[in-house]
C-alpha cells in the first residue's frame, strides 16, 4: 500500500472512531498490519502528530488523542469526516463555518474588489450556469469553475485571513462532496441564481445584496447535499 493509501486508511479509522481517543499504537504494529517499512510508518505518524490525531512518547507508544484536540480545520481530516458516519454532522459544521465568513468576505468585495476581479465573478458565475444547465454540476470542470468563484470571492475581500482560513476548506467541502456523490449532476437554479446576483452586487458594490446572495449560496449547497445523502442512504 503506497504512503498515502496507509495515510488515508490509518487516519480515517481514527476520524471514524474505529480507533478510539485513547488507543495506544506501536510502530511495530503499524508495519505489520500494512506491510510497510518503519521510516513510511514515521512519516505518516508526523502527519497525524501535526494534525494533533495522535501523541507519541517514549515507553508508552502512539496514543490517539480526543478529537476536541484535533485541527478541524486540516484538509485532510474534512474528507476524512465527510467520508465517515460523521458526514452530517460535518456538513453542519462547515456550512456554520461558511455562512459565519463568506457573506462577510462577499460585502468586503462589493468595495474592495478590483475591477478585474469583478469581471471575473460575473464571468465565473456565467459559466456556471452554462454548466449546470448542461446537467455537468457533477463533471470536474463545474467543481473547478465553483471553486474559483469561491476562492476569488474571499480574495476580493481583501481580507488574507478569510482566504487563507477558508480557501482551502472550501476547495475540499467541494471536492469531497463531488467524491462522495452528493452534487446533483443539475444544480438547483436558485443557487446558480445566487452566484450570479452576488457576481452582480460585487459589480454594484451593494455590499448588502452580495452578502445576502452568498449567505443564500451556501445554505442551498448544505440543503442540496443534506438531501443528496438522504437519498442515497449514506450513513449519517
Amino acid at each position: 500500500m503506497l504512503h498515502h493509501g496507509v495515510l488515508d486508511d490509518l487516519g480515517l479509522r481514527i476520524a471514524t472512531g474505529a480507533l478510539a481517543s485513547g488507543t495506544v499504537l506501536t510502530t511495530a504494529g503499524l508495519q505489520e498490519s500494512y506491510g510497510v517499512s518503519r521510516t513510511v510508518v514515521r512519516e505518516i505518524l508526523r502527519v497525524l502528530e501535526s494534525m494533533g490525531m495522535v501523541s507519541q512518547r517514549r515507553r508508552v507508544g502512539i496514543t490517539v488523542r480526543p478529537r476536541h484536540e484535533w485541527n478541524a480545520l486540516d484538509r485532510r481530516l474534512i474528507t476524512w469526516n465527510l467520508a465517515g458516519p460523521g458526514r452530517r454532522a460535518e456538513l453542519g459544521s462547515l456550512m456554520e463555518l461558511r455562512v459565519a465568513i463568506e457573506p462577510v468576505a462577499a460585502r468586503l468585495a462589493a468595495t474592495r474588489a478590483t475591477p478585474e476581479d469583478r469581471a471575473e465573478l460575473l464571468r465565473l458565475a456565467v459559466l456556471l450556469r452554462e454548466l449546470g444547465s448542461r446537467g455537468l454540476g457533477e463533471d470536474e470542470e463545474y467543481l473547478a469553475v465553483d471553486m474559483a468563484f469561491h476562492r476569488l470571492m474571499l480574495g476580493a475581500s481583501g481580507n488574507a485571513m478569510f482566504s487563507g482560513m477558508l480557501g482551502d476548506v472550501i476547495g475540499e467541502v467541494l471536492v469531497g462532496r463531488t467524491r462522495l456523490g452528493l452534487s446533483p449532476s443539475v444544480p438547483v437554479a436558485e443557487a446558480l441564481d445566487l452566484h450570479e446576483e452576488a457576481a452582480r452586487a460585487v459589480i454594484d458594490g451593494d455590499g448588502e445584496a452580495a452578502e445576502r446572495a452568498i449567505r443564500g449560496v451556501v445554505e442551498e449547497a448544505h440543503r442540496a447535499a443534506l438531501a443528496e445523502a438522504t437519498a442515497a442512504r449514506l450513513p449519517e
